[in-house]
């Protein structure tokens, strides 16, 4: 099956690839389409990978999967959430991003810095799919006071893992690619292509 995954980030393009690596999916991606950028005005993670889900569609053709996701620190009422890509500006970098977040946080203690990625997975046949496939994953952990680890993207550098003694920067690909928020819901995306494969084969 092709698909065209509707993102620009470099770092969910190598994740998403790497874990549906197995499956029979041919990806596409803004190598091989150019996709205009949307406009992520959805108040929630699950609006958000909608609209680019069905703009991928409608300018491709193809089936597509899209990606919302971001980081909730429960110190700071669940932010920076829905805003964690902009978190420090129209121009924010992952490196300005996690400043601020670490910035807002000086001074409170590591039990109380408890936070989660989410990430919500979206699978469209095509524009106006009215029964989209939505699939979610969060993955607990802690803020860093400080960055550890040079490896992933976006929040990985302060998101501590008391479990493992390490921060999400600090794990291998195979390893974060095993029990992270973006593998949980992409296992649900990948459920779904399994079961519907089987019903096909047996009808």
């Amino acid at each position: 099956m092709k698909i065209m995954l509707a993102t620009k980030n470099p770092g969910k393009i190598k994740e998403i690839t790497k874990i549906l690596s197995s499956s029979d999916i041919e990806l596409f991606s803004h190598k091989d389409f150019e996709i205009p950028e949307v406009e992520e005005t959805g108040m929630t993670f699950v609006e958000n990978a909608l609209l680019k889900a069905r703009s991928s569609s409608h300018v491709t053709g193809l089936p597509s999967i899209a990606d919302d996701s971001g980081i909730e620190v429960d110190y700071l009422n669940a932010r920076p959430g829905v805003k964690s890509a902009r978190y420090s500006g129209k121009n924010a970098s992952n490196e300005s991003n996690n400043k601020k977040l670490l910035k807002e946080l000086q001074g409170v203690p590591l039990e109380k810095r408890a936070a989660r990625y989410r990430c919500v997975i979206v699978f469209t046949r095509f524009k106006n799919d009215p029964f989209p496939v939505i699939s979610m994953g969060s993955w607990e952990g802690f803020i860093a006071t400080s960055p550890r680890g040079s490896n992933g993207f976006g929040y990985d550098p302060i998101f501590f893992l008391p479990d493992l003694g390490k921060t999400s920067a600090e794990l291998s690909d195979e390893d974060k690619n095993l029990i992270s928020h973006r593998a949980i819901a992409l296992k649900g995306i990948e459920n779904y292509f399994v079961n519907q494969h089987n019903y096909k084969n047996e009808i």
